[in-house]
């Protein structure tokens, strides 16, 4: 996953307002007592759209990815922007730190690329091990409305000089998963364009699995909010934040 689609990632995600959403992790890492200068890890960092702005906010900050193109990809961001920041590869399921952290991240629907419950269940238990006592465990998920009906089996499309895609999905009730399949057509300086096909899959995990999944990790005062709102859900929303605080 995200091996050529990283090079063109940063170009789709363009409109993101990402400061916004630092500012709301934030509030939410406030909310929890999470000290400014603390140490976070986010995991599924990406190019580290989220990491940046954190960074330099006064958190210290460590960017943990699978993929090495997007790691790659923020390192260049990092020293781009005179920031020192560790990124490292790994597994979000088997999460190491050498330092237990004040908060662990997991952003922009990184939990819902865990496709099990099994998966799930791995990564709360693993940033458990990984936080301080009293340490956070924050993260946000698109919501089981928005991958069954307005992903759900419909087709997108984006016609752009830049970029174009065109974006085909399929939901599987079974499973509560949707598969992403992205053709992507990146125009090049002769004119010409090339060809990137990205597969993906994400599983719609409901607020009672979450809540049951963080409880069993050991996690108290488990807490949903509703999209970028220090407020609960509500029917309609298309992302959930989640925090959770280790005892």
């Amino acid at each position: 996953m995200y091996g050529a689609f990283a090079r063109v990632y940063d170009g789709l995600m363009d409109t993101v307002d990402y400061v916004a959403w630092a500012a709301h992790y934030h509030e939410l890492m406030e909310k929890c007592q999470v000290p400014t200068k603390g140490r976070c890890v986010e995991c599924a960092c990406g190019t580290g759209g989220l990491t940046l702005p954190l960074r330099k906010m006064g958190y210290q900050m460590t960017g943990v990815d699978l993929s090495e193109e997007m790691l790659a990809a923020a390192m260049e961001k990092a020293r781009a922007a005179g920031v020192m920041i560790p990124f490292v590869k790994q597994d979000m399921r088997a999460l190491t730190v050498p330092r237990r952290a004040d908060c662990v991240l997991a952003t922009c629907d990184g939990v819902n690329y865990l496709t099990s419950p099994e998966d799930a269940q791995a990564f709360f238990s693993a940033a458990y091990a990984a936080l301080k006592p009293g340490g956070a465990l924050i993260f946000d998920v698109s919501t089981p409305e928005k991958l069954s009906g307005t992903l759900g089996n419909n087709t997108l499309y984006s016609d752009d000089d830049a970029v174009s895609y065109i974006w085909r999905n399929k939901w599987d009730e079974k499973t509560a998963c949707v598969t992403l399949s992205l053709s992507l057509f990146v125009r090049r300086a002769d004119g010409a364009y090339d060809r990137v096909e990205e597969r993906q899959v994400q599983r719609a995990h409901t607020r009672k699995e979450l809540r049951l999944w963080l409880t069993q990790a050991g996690f108290a005062d488990i807490s949903f909010y509703g999209r970028q709102r220090m407020t609960p859900p509500r029917k309609g929303d298309d992302r959930w934040h989640v925090a959770a605080v280790k005892p």
